[in-house]
């Protein structure tokens, strides 16, 4: 597969993002970011890169020029890669370019938010991007109509990408992601158990009373099919995992690293205090 990535900055290639949107999102989806928008925030500082298969457009990232306590940033409202090529790295590509855009601003944050559920993006965040997460965002964005959502509170994390750090270099520049070892989440407190429920997984039981130096929470792998095929328990995770993300958050906690078993279906975030 040959891939071409080119900085946009035509009507045409706003009108592009566009279709790409609802492509992505679905039919229903209503908050597409509309070419005016797209135009100005590009215009002012935005950043918004195109991933081209021939002259198919197949992927973007876009952010726009923001501040966090009276520094310039960037927050990265969308990335969008086109359903056959999920598994092509290409998201990962798209962030690396975005991150050398905004080092060429001379900036040192780009913030956005994802879904806690979604364990292939957190696989992606922490382990392969090295961010980290201390802020929890109940129902960020309102009742979704994109049929990606399913009328699931759209709870978020604020992911804080620090891009001239040590650590976020050593994770974008390994040959293979990063894999957080048994031994490491061995050593830190659940603060949920997950037990099998058919043919799903479900939270079994939480624990908001733990003091200690470092501890894990536990969610499903398969989110979105869960939210299409057994929307109740899929609502009942997101009570849950909020409940412990918001109690520890605000304890001085946060999320540094995320563990991916594909083979147990099921993930993990490391939280440690801050």
């Amino acid at each position: 597969m040959s891939l071409s990535f080119r900085d946009l900055a035509t009507l045409d290639d706003f009108a592009a993002v566009v279709d790409l949107e609802r492509g992505i999102w679905g039919p229903g989806y209503d908050d597409v970011v509309p070419m005016p928008i797209l135009a100005v925030t590009v215009k002012r500082g935005g950043i918004l890169v195109g991933a081209f298969d021939g002259d198919r457009m197949v992927g973007f990232v876009y952010s726009m020029a923001g501040l966090k306590d009276g520094r310039p940033t960037q927050w990265s409202h969308m990335l969008g890669v086109a359903e056959e090529y999920r598994d092509a790295g290409l998201g990962f590509r798209l962030k690396l370019l975005q991150r050398e855009r905004a080092l060429a601003m001379g900036l040192d944050l780009v913030e956005w938010t994802f879904d806690p559920m979604q364990a292939a993006n957190a696989h992606l965040n922490f382990a392969k991007l090295g961010v980290i997460v201390e802020e929890y965002e109940e129902n960020a964005y309102g009742e979704s109509a994109s049929p990606l959502h399913a009328g699931n509170p759209t709870d978020r994390f604020v992911a804080e990408w620090w891009i001239r750090t040590p650590h976020v270099e050593r994770r974008i520049a390994a040959s293979e992601p990063f894999v957080l070892e048994s031994s490491e989440i061995a050593d830190a407190r659940p603060a949920n158990r997950i037990r099998a429920a058919g043919e799903w997984l479900e939270c079994a039981g939480v624990d908001l009373s733990l003091d200690v130096r470092r501890l894990t929470v536990q969610i499903p792998v398969g989110f979105t099919d869960m939210l299409s095929r057994n929307p109740e328990l899929a609502l009942a995770w997101r009570l849950r995992t909020r409940e412990i993300f918001t109690t520890y958050f605000a304890r001085g906690y946060q999320a540094v690293d995320f563990r991916l078993d594909r083979a147990a279906r099921t993930g993990a975030y490391l939280l440690t205090r801050k």
